[in-house]
């Protein structure tokens, strides 16, 4: 007898890999083949490396007979592997005008048919063998979906006539609250990270314990409203407010709002997936750098919450989420839902903590080219907790660890804040 696990595991690819197809079924051909930023890479890009990971970690190892789709694949598409090999520089993937989308396309049909021959025939030891490394890959195309939607932001925002790339499936309607809510929790001895889940990343763990002393959250994300309010008073032309770093940056780069944010007729205006509106003062605020969120918090009288604040407050105090990636592949903030407890805490923004983003206690990266995932990153970046409107809502939980370095704005970024009780 099968496994039972096994059309489980073949279910769950070609969900995840249907869901890839659908968000881009709307864009241009033209729309996926250009790079506006370095951070950035062309839709067609990504259609081909999340294809790439599974043939290079998976089918040319364990499926025999496995044809390899293109012997020049593995250098275009290769990310930032140094085990598997040379690869073409990130910023120079807009410069690929071949292979052609046609042929990236046909790529994933090859990839697609080998996994599922994959898949139906695994069973017994291989499958318990294989099953972390199938169940990384699932994770890793769910972060590239997310991946697709910022980076096609980015793009279509240097369209001057703001296209939009999705219809609007609905909003919540405007909040009446004056302000947010501070929460409190004691200090003591807790445990953080996990173990022992069907999978996590490795950066999630090993679990360890820290003391924290006692501290306060925002029951809810800052709002375009509240930002808006740092902007008029001056927040970016007032240097104390800012650490020296994010003060280069807001001048050296011009920074006047978050990203996406320009005044027109006296007004704010924001390019969204859905075209050019308003920014609805009681949804969050997006795009920000950390040195943004910093400043806003300093101009607030508070700060920015550590990652393990975050995280104890996550499990226990958590009330309505927010909008994830939903069918359509909607992608804006929305406002909190009414509601008691930490609102919002997932699928609204990427909420910068003041934490770097380092190892845990005991961690060690994973054996392997697979062990590049993750470890090699821990330098110079800072941790994000709570998942995006972006993201995939099954992809997240507390312990989940985002990391990008402090200028970074082009994803759903903004803040809550904390302060010390």
């Amino acid at each position: 007898m099968k496994d039972v696990s096994e059309p489980i595991l073949l279910v769950e690819y070609s969900r995840v890999r249907a869901n890839t197809q659908a968000m881009v079924e709307r864009l241009d051909c033209e729309d996926m083949v250009i790079q506006t930023m370095p951070d950035v890479s062309p839709t067609k890009w990504h259609l081909a490396h999340t294809s790439w990971f599974w043939e290079t970690f998976l089918l040319l190892e364990e499926l025999e007979g496995y044809r390899e789709y293109s012997c020049e694949y593995n250098y275009l598409f290769n990310s930032y592997y140094d085990a598997i090999g040379e690869r073409h520089p990130r910023n120079q993937r807009g410069f690929l005008s071949r292979p052609g989308l046609a042929d990236v396309l046909g790529y994933r049909r090859h990839v697609d048919e080998a996994m599922t021959r994959l898949l139906s025939s695994l069973e017994g030891e291989p499958l318990e063998r294989l099953e972390p490394l199938l169940r990384l890959g699932l994770a890793h195309e769910e972060q590239h979906q997310e991946l697709i939607l910022t980076d096609i932001k980015h793009v279509l925002s240097h369209n001057p006539f703001a296209p939009q790339a999705f219809p609007e499936t609905g909003r919540g309607a405007a909040s009446d609250e004056a302000g947010a809510s501070w929460i409190g929790f004691d200090g003591g001895l807790f445990a953080f990270g996990v173990e022992g889940l069907p999978f996590q990343f490795d950066n999630e763990g090993p679990r360890h314990e820290a003391l924290l002393t006692p501290f306060a959250l925002a029951d809810r994300p800052v709002t375009n409203g509240e930002y808006a309010a740092f902007i008029n008073d001056g927040g970016y032309r007032t240097p104390s407010l800012w650490l020296s770093d994010g003060w280069a940056r807001v001048n050296a780069e011009g920074w006047q709002a978050p990203l996406y944010w320009h005044e027109r007729d006296g007004a704010w205006r924001q390019f969204t997936l859905h075209g050019e509106a308003a920014p609805q003062p009681d949804a969050p605020v997006a795009h920000l750098s950390f040195y943004e969120a910093a400043a806003y918090a300093e101009w607030a009288g508070a700060r920015l919450p550590s990652e393990r604040e975050w995280e104890l407050a996550a499990q226990r105090g958590a009330g309505p989420d927010g909008r994830f990636a939903m069918p359509g592949w909607s992608a804006h903030p929305d406002v909190c839902e009414p509601g008691s407890g930490l609102r919002q805490m997932f699928g609204g923004v990427w909420e910068w903590t003041r934490s770097d983003y380092a190892p845990y206690p005991r961690y060690r990266p994973a054996a392997g080219a697979v062990g590049e995932y993750n470890g090699k990153f821990m330098s110079g970046q800072y941790v994000l907790r709570g998942g995006s409107c972006a993201t995939s809502q099954g992809h997240i939980r507390p312990t989940y660890r985002n990391f990008f370095p402090p200028q970074a704005r082009w994803q759903f970024s903004g803040l809550r804040l904390a302060k010390d009780i």
